[in-house]
């Protein structure tokens, strides 16, 4: 692929240029490339999951775009070059990941704390967190709240559990739009 850089003949020239070429400007640079093949075989399942979820992207970033207060934020987080459409597209792609969980400070006292290392590409929106007998019965629930480092998210315990043994921690961390990532750790 090559790019055109203040070529007074090419600058700002877009679309296809008889059967061999195709010119697209992005971030105000004229691209030459080949033009697109068709495609010859069907789509497998694989590729129709993965358009469909591109276009919920799609439609996800149109929205995104359209509320002033949303459009705002992600055009902070963009780069050079990059839309706030662009950056609503890759968040919605990519789910929040829950890197690490320490129980290291929690003994089952009220005030204890359970601490989670939550990453998304854009911004975590939410982080709850359940702890749960070893029968599945709950013990308590709640959302975290993000620590100053702005990585950690930290919950706080309500309740005295008198026995541990068994018991499981689970973690759920949404984004905004609206992807849930979950993981359980046993106590």
């Amino acid at each position: 692929m090559a790019e055109s850089k203040n070529n007074i003949i090419t600058h700002g020239l877009s679309g296809k240029v008889g059967d061999l070429i195709v010119f697209r400007v992005r971030n105000g640079k004229t691209i030459v490339s080949s033009k697109p093949r068709p495609r010859t075989s069907e789509p497998t399942e694989a590729q129709k999951q993965q358009s469909r979820r591109f276009q919920e992207a799609v439609i996800y970033a149109k929205s995104v775009v359209a509320d002033s207060a949303t459009k705002e934020a992600y055009r902070n987080a963009a780069g050079k070059g990059v839309s706030a459409y662009n950056v609503a597209v890759a968040d919605f792609m990519n789910a929040p990941g829950i890197d690490e969980i320490d129980l290291s400070k929690y003994t089952g006292k009220n005030g204890d704390t359970i601490a989670a290392t939550i990453t998304d590409d854009f911004m975590v929106s939410e982080v709850s967190v359940a702890i749960l007998n070893a029968d599945g019965t709950e013990v308590e629930h709640g959302l975290a709240q993000l620590a100053p480092n702005g990585l950690q998210w930290i919950y706080t315990a309500t309740t005295d559990n008198t026995s541990l043994e068994g018991d499981k921690i689970i973690i759920r961390a949404s984004d905004l739009p609206g992807h849930i990532t979950s993981k359980e750790e046993n106590i």
